[in-house]
């Protein structure tokens, strides 16, 4: 018995969330919340926001050293090979 009582209780809760998510914002479906909270019939229209393009970003990268024919960079100085 214990275990019937605890499958209703599960099947009633699960139906009453469900019933719950389709009720567009306590309204009902096909109508909307307006802007003092009333109940109003219709679409909700948002109209698309401005594009923004930001720039590329700048990237410095400091020049390599260079040490002429013969010598590598090593130790914090050119040093010959």
């Amino acid at each position: 018995m214990k275990y019937l009582f605890a499958a209703v209780v599960l099947a009633s809760t699960v139906v009453g969330f469900s019933e719950m998510a389709s009720a567009a914002g306590g309204c009902g479906p096909g109508w909307y919340r307006g802007p003092y909270g009333g109940c109003r019939r219709g679409a909700v229209v948002v109209a698309p926001g401005p594009v923004v393009v930001a720039p590329a970003p700048v990237v410095v990268v400091p020049r390599a050293r260079v040490c002429p024919y013969g010598f590598r960079w090593w130790g914090g100085r050119c040093r010959p090979v």
